[in-house]
């Protein structure tokens, strides 16, 4: 369920720098902590009683569902009318039975057992438990012998839903500007119960007949096509679903319209909203030709007679993989050739990837329970990348994983209390805690490395044996290492060890490893060591892994061949006594970063890869350089090498032209100006990013052409991102430029860079400039379009504004839909202080107000969640101490927890905990940067540096 010739110093500088030793951010501030795609389920914790048992009892199992709903949605009517019947049989005798039902009433039940003559019909009571939401069905004097069969059938009403979660209501306004009304699902992880009473557990699985009664003024689509014979004017009946668990059953009841196509075999339909059929036929073909892909390298072909996606104008999550019936949010699915975005396009073929992979890891074959959630997302994330690099190999969308999933992983996974991917839940609430970047990033990345490092054919063939060995049923974590394990004696493939005892290692503890190389270079041969990573280089733990390595080196720069070569066999120490590298070559481990760690080199390893990189940096795997950059940030700012090893290496940018080391640049360079942007210094800093960037921005450009490699556009807006922040004259000149000239002549700014164009623009507009961009928010039908602009607005510097937009999240009478008004506030106070100020001051007064926006579908209180979150922003004492105002005004209100405080004061100390280790080598590095004699070589300076830094350590 739902990515040069640079100034050059002094003397004096090699000797200030070299002589500082930076202390240990024991954690590292929250909002570093790089946020997953948005999950649905991840609500706020409910208490439950946690004595109880929240699995449904296993007396009885059903077998088939026969579902019937009416609805009147079309007048905007909420109440609904159902009736279910569930054949079910008895495993152990049982006095009563208990399925789940959510925000159901009026019950009436009867049953009566099957296989059995003149069997009669018996009415049965019923009890229901809110906290576990069991409905519990019995009758004195009646039991249920084990083996036996049973018809159970019940009535009952309910409400269509406005929060986005169970059996919902969607509005959008039409062409002619009329509301227009539609009902739909999402049911993951545990809103099935609220369509209709049910065992709704993932491995409860079970055939299902749906029928609803609806305006014949509408459509009804759902799993399965249409039974043309049992439907008539106003009666949409479908065909029998194949044996599936409950979460997956979803139905729409609309005015929606489709396009259609058929690959391989599968007819399939993009559905949404009138007036957009012209947006559907990039997912259409995407959604033909991924299936394909995935299809052919299971070896498994698609379960259902069909495929639909559909995009839904209100939907909580990203997507919902609903099998032969996946929903979307409308910016998910809906792609304009004339004015969306290269980013609107890739996330169209990657999120309908994602998708379609849990047709089969999900659906085909569900997980046993939720604690197993990794089972699925983690295949998903891992295959939304490579079917869409199978699709589009032209792509090169690797990068876009590594600088997305991977690297959300490792930044989450750096703390001690990092939970395994494997995770024991029960209640509704903590399975919804799992939808986070363990489950989707981490374990997409760990399936990835695996995938790398056993080789593609032996993880291919494993894949095949699980999904056939386990099809229309539930499985767990070992009989997918069994599969693997099988398909490495098919493929005649050795492994060192167990699959299940390496494969094991990765999923059930927490954490990522740290691998320290530290080399010989007197024969050539080298050591790795294994130990914990986190932010926190005092931290200590026994925890080790089955690691796959590999390496490369400068005299044979060949990063292609990414299959393990060497193991730690859980083993905290290994020798590569057969490497014979030469002393001045360096040394690379893990080719093209597919493997879940992080590698810090000895000193002079990371002075020869600063050298390589300086003098020829494309011998060295993008993947690899941005991952180079990444990690040296973190042992920066740990404590584990010096700020100048980091800062020295950056000086390669002006020669690099690739998107993941400059996403990896651009979050360094974002969260060095988060905290540097006040200080009396600032502009040593700007200069510095200035003389990174200048080079390749001039090279990029600020123009939009046809015909350019995907990640060339994505690169591109990288670069005007930084230059523009490091003040550069001709970024801020040019984006200014082009959006003063659509204000005032409607020249068009290209799609790929209107994000760019309005946030740098808006930096520096006045209120013409400010209520144009603002009046294209409210007046927009594109929610790709609208989200962008709710990112740009937030960019501008001006406090009036800043409050006109903030404040516009609590105007009913505006265009913002019920899901944007909680999003307006965190592009405003991540932007800097003013932002940040008129945040606090806009909540000051609006509070309680803001407190009762709809979070949709059980989120966290927004008020509770953008306080907290403003408070990862607070650098210096201006911003506490206001912060603080609103903290004392708030806090005791049933809006926010009792830790309110502590949590505020954990975040603002983290900050200040950051700046009194990092700001002043930082900003004595670039002080000297800009004040440097252009006498010196770049280079030799970097040998210098990291031949004095070899001392500290």
């Amino acid at each position: 369920m739902t990515r040069v010739q640079v100034g050059t110093m002094s003397v004096l500088l090699v000797l200030l720098v070299a002589t500082t030793q930076a202390a240990v951010v024991r954690s590292f501030p929250p909002f570093e902590q790089l946020q997953s795609l948005e999950h649905p389920n991840l609500r706020a914790v409910v208490p439950f009683a946690d004595e109880e048992n929240y699995r449904l009892p296993n007396e009885t199992n059903p077998l088939h569902y026969d579902v019937y709903l009416s609805t009147d949605v079309h007048l905007g009517d909420t109440g609904f009318n159902g009736t279910v019947s569930i054949t079910l049989e008895v495993l152990e005798a049982t006095q009563s039975i208990v399925v789940h039902a959510r925000q159901l009433e009026n019950f009436t039940a009867t049953i009566q057992q099957l296989e059995v003559e003149a069997a009669t019909e018996q009415t049965l009571t019923f009890a229901y438990e809110a906290e576990r939401e069991f409905l519990t069905l019995s009758q004195t004097g009646l039991s249920f012998p084990a083996d036996t069969k049973w018809l159970l059938k019940i009535s009952y009403q309910g409400n269509l839903r406005t929060d986005n979660g169970g059996f919902y209501l969607s509005t959008y306004t039409d062409e002619e500007g009329n509301t227009k009304y539609l009902a739909t699902t999402q049911f993951e992880s545990t809103d099935a119960r609220h369509a209709f009473p049910c065992y709704d557990e993932p491995a409860k699985r079970a055939n299902f007949t749906i029928t609803i009664k609806h305006d014949p003024s509408y459509n009804a689509i759902s799993n399965m096509p249409q039974n043309e014979t049992a439907s008539s004017s106003g009666v949409t009946a479908f065909n029998t679903t194949v044996n599936m668990p409950t979460y997956l059953v979803a139905f729409i009841v609309s005015e929606f319209v489709y396009s259609e196509g058929e690959l391989n075999g599968l007819p399939q339909r993009v559905f949404s909203r009138k007036g957009t059929e012209h947006e559907q036929e990039w997912a259409l073909t995407t959604g033909m030709l991924v299936e394909k892909r995935l299809s052919d390298y299971f070896g498994v072909k698609f379960a259902l007679p069909k495929l639909d996606q559909a995009g839904i104008p209100d939907f909580a999550a990203g997507a919902m993989e609903n099998w032969g019936l996946a929903t979307y949010r409308e910016e998910y699915i809906l792609y304009n050739p004339e004015n969306s975005t290269i980013n609107t396009q890739t996330n169209i073929a990657t999120i309908e990837a994602h998708e379609d992979a849990h047709m089969w890891f999900g659906d085909l074959v569900a997980i046993e329970w939720w604690s197993y959630l990794w089972l699925k997302e983690g295949f998903a994330t891992l295959f939304e990348h490579l079917a869409v690099d199978l699709a589009y190999p032209e792509w090169n969308i690797f990068q876009i994983f590594h600088a997305g999933s991977y690297q959300s992983a490792l930044i989450n996974d750096a703390i001690p209390t990092a939970r395994p991917m494997s995770y024991f839940v029960q209640k509704p609430s903590e399975i919804g805690l799992l939808y986070d970047s363990v489950s989707y990033a981490k374990a997409g990345s760990v399936l990835d490395m695996w995938r790398h490092a056993l080789t593609n054919t032996v993880f291919q063939r494993g894949l095949h044996n699980y999904l056939v060995a386990n099809q229309y049923s539930a499985a767990n974590p070992n009989q997918l290492f069994a599969a693997i394990a099988l398909a490495a004696v098919e493929e005649n493939y050795e492994v060192p060890a167990l699959v299940s005892d390496m494969m094991a290692s990765w999923t059930n503890q927490g954490g990522v490893p740290l691998l320290t190389v530290e080399r010989n270079y007197n024969d050539g041969s080298f050591t790795i060591k294994q130990e914990v990573y986190t932010n926190d280089k005092n931290y200590t733990n026994e925890k080790l892994w089955y690691v796959p390595v590999n390496y490369v080196d400068a005299s044979n720069p060949d990063f292609r061949n990414t299959e393990a070569t060497h193991y730690l066999l859980n083993q905290s120490q290994i020798s590569i006594s057969d490497a014979k590298i030469a002393a001045d070559n360096w040394l690379i481990l893990n080719k093209k970063s597919t493997g879940y760690y992080r590698i810090n080199y000895d000193s002079q390893n990371w002075q020869l890869i600063i050298d390589g990189l300086i003098n020829r940096p494309h011998k060295i795997d993008p993947r690899n350089r941005a991952q180079l950059i990444s990690d040296l940030y973190r042992f920066a700012t740990s404590g584990r090498v010096p700020h100048a090893t980091l800062l020295t290496l950056l000086t390669y940018l002006p020669n690099e032209d690739q998107y993941a080391p400059w996403s990896a640049v651009n979050t360094v360079i974002t969260l060095f100006n988060h905290y540097l942007s006040g200080d009396s210094d600032y502009e040593n800093f700007q200069f510095y990013v200035a003389e990174l960037v200048n080079q390749q921005f001039d090279k990029f450009g600020v123009n939009d052409l046809n015909g350019e490699q995907h990640l060339v556009k994505f690169t591109r807006n990288l670069l005007i991102n930084i230059a523009c922040l490091a003040g550069v004259e001709s970024c801020l000149k040019d984006t200014q430029a082009k959006l003063q000239s659509l204000v005032d002549d409607g020249t068009t700014v290209e799609p790929n860079l209107q994000a760019q164009v309005y946030c740098n623009g808006l930096k520096q507009a006045d209120a013409k400039i400010f209520d144009f961009v603002f009046d294209k928010l409210m007046d927009s039908n594109d929610q790709a379009e609208r989200r962008l602009l709710i990112s740009a607005i937030g960019c501008s510097q001006n406090s009036t504004q800043l409050d006109k937009f903030v404040s516009s999240s609590i105007d009913q009478t505006n265009g913002l839909r019920v899901q944007e008004r909680i999003t307006l506030l965190f592009p405003a106070y991540s932007r800097g202080e003013v932002g940040l100020l008129a945040s606090i001051d806009f909540l000051l007064v609006h509070w309680e107000e803001y407190a009762l926006l709809n979070t949709g579908f059980g989120g966290i209180n927004p008020l509770y969640s953008d306080i907290f979150g403003i408070s990862t922003y607070c650098v210096n004492e201006k911003q506490r101490l206001k912060l603080q105002e609103l903290v004392d005004l708030v806090k005791g209100s049933i809006f926010v927890p009792d830790t309110l405080q502590a949590s505020v004061d954990a975040n603002i100390a983290s900050n200040y905990e950051w700046l009194n280790v990092n700001r002043e080598p930082l900003m004595s590095w670039v002080s000297n940067f800009r004040n440097s004699s252009p006498a010196l070589n770049i280079s030799f300076l970097a040998l210098v540096l990291c031949l004095l830094a070899s001392k500290l350590f």
